[in-house]
């Protein structure tokens, strides 16, 4: 009989091409290839319960390529999770929870969703980074709470992509000790052979970037790999890639070839590979009795180790009552927020940019929300995202809550998920608006995974003025409030900022976009109460007319409620009654009642939109793009007013829009 860890990584290797043959889709060749990488870590070091897949101490382990998610899944069957045999034969199948690729939430045990190739490497980044954090705050002597891992096995795809490059880099500037990478080097891509677009050093890139690089020469060696995870966890200063030789396909008929790659071996090719590692060919969905016993072994250390960890925690809140309850605060997510507070905070002003306010409310939500941690990509002076008083997360400092991202959008939005998705964070990652395009597939995979993250996005029109149309976001706006599960509010004045805050800091199951202003824009105090009553519902009657007769509806957001409060004044000096109606979140109106939404916006009266981005989409509140005032072109190089008036956003423009409806 084969011996236990050849006889596991069989198991993990037949059940994963039993999957995809089973569903007539997927990939067999990352499993094959990589089941021994797969079964080391899991083995021989991942802490975890697999009675409870969500308990905090645990191991976080991230399958970059997320195309094989076969062998996690047949990996999280055999630890034990609440995945059964039938599940595995339901791969790639409606409604199952073993999805084409892991997905957050659906799958027990999955930690991270991944398929967007690099984007699971710069999010285990993140999962790295929250432990040091969360250790620096709550570790005390004899009561370690936090410590984990993170483990994770990347690809040559990955590496290819420039988000993984980009969270490597900053891995490294940290010290990420505990992220720890089997690399799948395997020299295949879909295409043919990696050196058709890809010779580089990866090792040499590796510890150029400050990471610990080990070498293991045969995928086979499980002993090997071992020593090579041991020696990454006592490397503490630096995170470690450990480059393992792989061969994708493994003891297939299509080992070493790219057509392993992404699709099914076939029923001959299967048998084929089982009948050359000594496996009866014509069976499928096998986990010989020993198998079993091994992993089931394990089950009775799986619940020590959150027991231990319970008891730990017990005592730790005897001796350190306030941390105590703070962590569990953090974890539970809960917080106590003010709304008339921090619209008080503005009181004495007249006006600012709703970027300053933000960084206003900011300060108090640090100072509340102990989870509140992010930074910005190297723009924290003009995002006004730097709280005051928190220090910068760093190699030397792991209490700071600030984060130095440095230029990398695309890794930042990775990283705040990854920080979000490790719990006992409140994340947020902040940039120019034009530049929310480079983080673009984060926002979209946050909202994938339904989690919390918060991106705030100034500069956020052509007001932007002088740095001209690479920097004047158009289509931005618009763009983000088509992902499906975003919450995207762009508020009028610094009164609707702090609700947008609010609203972001509490929604912990949707990312939410803050859009906000490079100019200064009035505080609207007169509309105080107004806005606290009705902003937190995503649109509302700003400030009805004073007529009898209302002939329309300027409907508008962000900086452009102003222009059509003052286009209202001159309407109704002409005898023309129009209401105003703010609206800071599409979203957040849709989710109200019909009833609500006809009171806002009645149906017999007609409504203009107010916004200076795309005018696509607005039909559906103005019934044709013909009412809307928007720009459906590329900005300009000139001071802010100029180029809103030169896009038409005058009172006189706004004025004659309504005396023309009919």
């Amino acid at each position: 009989m084969q011996n236990i860890d050849t006889e596991s990584i069989n198991t993990l290797r037949f059940l994963s091409i039993d999957e995809v043959q089973a569903a007539n889709s997927g990939h067999p060749g990352l499993p094959l290839g990589t089941a021994p990488l797969m079964y080391t870590i899991w083995d021989r070091f991942m802490k975890y319960n697999p009675e409870n897949p969500n308990w905090f101490d645990r191991d976080r382990f991230v399958l970059s390529p997320g195309h094989g998610s076969a062998l996690l899944y047949a990996m999280l069957h055999l630890a034990g999770y609440d995945l059964s045999l039938e599940d595995l034969k339901n791969f790639r199948q409606w409604g199952s929870k073993t999805p084409g690729h892991p997905e957050y939430g659906v799958t027990p045990g999955v930690d991270v969703s991944t398929g967007p190739l690099g984007h699971g490497f710069a999010m285990a980044v993140g999962l790295a980074m929250a432990e040091e954090m969360m250790a620096a705050r709550y570790n005390r002597d004899g009561y370690k709470v936090v410590d984990h891992y993170t483990y994770g096995i990347t690809s040559d795809g990955d590496q290819m992509e420039g988000v993984a490059s980009e969270a490597a880099s900053l891995a490294g500037t940290l010290g990420l000790g505990k992220l720890i990478f089997l690399y799948d080097d395997n020299k295949i891509t879909i295409e043919g052979g990696t050196d058709i677009a890809f010779r580089e050093d990866v090792g040499a890139r590796f510890k150029a970037y400050g990471w610990q690089v080990l070498r293991v020469a045969s995928s086979e060696d499980v002993e090997a790999l071992t020593k090579a995870i041991e020696a990454a966890k006592k490397e503490t200063k630096k995170p470690s890639l450990i480059i393992v030789k792989t061969h994708i396909g493994f003891g297939s008929p299509r080992q070493d070839m790219a057509s392993a790659h992404g699709e099914p071996l076939g029923a001959e090719n299967v048998a084929k590979t089982k009948e050359a590692a000594g496996w009866d060919g014509s069976q499928s969905f096998v986990v010989p009795e020993e198998v079993k016993a091994h992993f089931d072994a394990k089950l009775p250390q799986c619940r020590k180790n959150e027991e231990d960890w319970n008891k730990l925690v017990e005592a730790y809140s005897k001796a350190y009552p306030e941390l105590a309850q703070e962590l569990t605060d953090r974890l539970d997510g809960k917080m106590d927020l003010d709304l008339k507070e921090l619209m008080g905070a503005f009181k004495d002003t007249d006006s600012v940019a709703t970027r300053a306010a933000s960084g206003t409310v900011l300060q108090l939500l640090a100072d509340r929300i102990p989870a509140l941690t992010g930074g910005s990509a190297d723009l924290g002076p003009s995002n006004k995202t730097e709280m005051k008083g928190k220090g910068f997360f760093s190699a030397e400092d792991r209490t700071g809550r600030n984060i130095h991202f440095g230029i990398r959008e695309h890794a930042m939005g990775c990283i705040v998920n990854g920080l979000c998705l490790h719990g006992g964070i409140l994340p947020f990652g902040a940039t120019f608006l034009v530049f929310a395009d480079f983080m673009r597939p984060t926002v979209r995979m946050a909202a994938l995974m339904g989690i919390g993250s918060v991106f705030v996005y100034t500069h956020d029109s052509v007001f932007v003025g002088e740095d001209g149309p690479t920097h004047e976001p158009i289509e931005q706006t618009m763009s983000l409030r088509l992902i499906p599960n975003v919450s995207v509010f762009r508020p009028a004045d610094a009164l609707e900022t702090a609700v947008a805050w609010k609203a972001a800091c509490e929604n912990r199951k949707q990312p939410t976009c803050l859009l906000l202003t490079r100019q200064g824009l009035p505080v609207l105090h007169d509309y105080a109460k107004t806005i606290a009553k009705g902003a937190p519902k995503g649109a509302y009657v700003l400030s009805p007319s004073s007529k009898d007769k209302v002939k329309a509806v300027l409907l508008a957001t962000g900086s452009e409620v102003h222009l059509a409060l003052d286009a209202q004044k001159a309407l109704e000096e002409k005898g023309i009654g129009v209401n105003v109606v703010s609206m800071p979140s599409w979203d957040v109106f849709e989710q109200q009642s019909s009833a609500y939404k006809k009171k806002v916006l009645p149906k017999d009266v007609l409504a203009i939109a107010l916004e200076a981005g795309v005018r696509t989409g607005w039909a559906r509140y103005t019934g044709s793009e013909d009412r809307v005032l928007g720009i459906d072109r590329f900005g300009a190089s000139a001071p802010g007013k100029t180029v809103y008036k030169e896009f038409g956003f005058t009172v006189d423009h706004v004025v004659d829009m309504v005396k023309k409806l009919k």
